[in-house]
């Protein structure tokens, strides 16, 4: 029998242009945490380093998963007490490229922290550049490695149905929120501040942004939705989804 052959999830790799290993270098790096979640879903990472030519990278994987990054700049000035530590120029330009590619070419995508963030921008939606300053009454979102709150999911959504709850804890370590999601896409989870946690795909391939780090969470609703998205990269799988679709038109003929 032949061996089953994994699904492969693109990882595209952080840059520190910054020297905070050794002054004079550049290195990339990601948390290791990204694959092996990747791995016990059933899928294959694959580290991409950035470089140019982003078409073809995303042309030989099943997936793309945008991890969590630094920080995006504001278009307009913020006051002088908030501090941002910018996503190197080079590694914002490959995975907007990356992530470009892969929604044109329908395959599953998930945005993580950044990843989401990104992922909203690459749809024309927007973010507050830093969530103390843009909303009122915000709870604090900064809570160290450990800490975490509670979203609610919204009902009827995909990350509802795929995790089967409507309230959990995540980890929160960000100061950047999605404010509007952008074309296609639905927000599918609120902190009780109402701040965005999580945005998905109104309609067609596998489009999901959480602002969590569900890699590193190790519970139930974190493993559902790995396996959610290395199951949406099977394969064939887009091949199984459009024969059912025909069938279930010609059953309502």
């Amino acid at each position: 029998m032949l061996a089953r052959v994994k699904p492969t999830v693109g990882l595209p790799l952080c840059v520190d242009d910054q020297g905070r290993w050794k002054p004079g270098r550049t290195y990339h790096y990601v948390d290791a945490a990204y694959a092996r979640a990747v791995e016990r879903a059933g899928g294959a990472a694959v580290y991409l380093p950035p470089r140019a030519d982003a078409r073809e990278l995303v042309r030989h994987v099943d997936a793309l998963l945008v991890p969590g990054g630094d920080d995006l700049l504001p278009p307009r000035p913020y006051p002088a007490h908030v501090r941002f530590e910018p996503v190197p120029p080079q590694q914002l330009e490959f995975d907007s490229a990356l992530l470009a590619v892969a929604l044109a070419r329908g395959i599953p995508v998930l945005g993580i922290c950044y990843g989401m963030q990104l992922l909203a921008l690459a749809r024309g939606g927007a973010l507050h550049y830093d969530v103390p300053s843009d909303v009122a009454d915000a709870l604090e979102h900064r809570l160290g490695p450990d800490g975490r709150h509670a979203v609610r999911v919204e009902p009827g959504s995909l990350l509802a149905k795929l995790t089967g709850a409507g309230e959990f804890r995540v980890s929160s370590r960000h100061h950047q929120a999605v404010s509007e999601p952008g074309r296609g896409l639905r927000v599918s989870a609120r902190a009780h501040d109402g701040v965005v946690e999580a945005i998905e795909s109104r309609a067609g391939a596998f489009a999901v942004g959480v602002q969590w780090h569900p890699e590193s969470q190790g519970d139930a609703e974190s493993e559902a939705l790995f396996r959610a998205f290395v199951a949406a990269a099977e394969p064939g799988q887009k091949r199984k989804t459009t024969r059912a679709r025909k069938s279930a038109a010609k059953r309502a003929v």
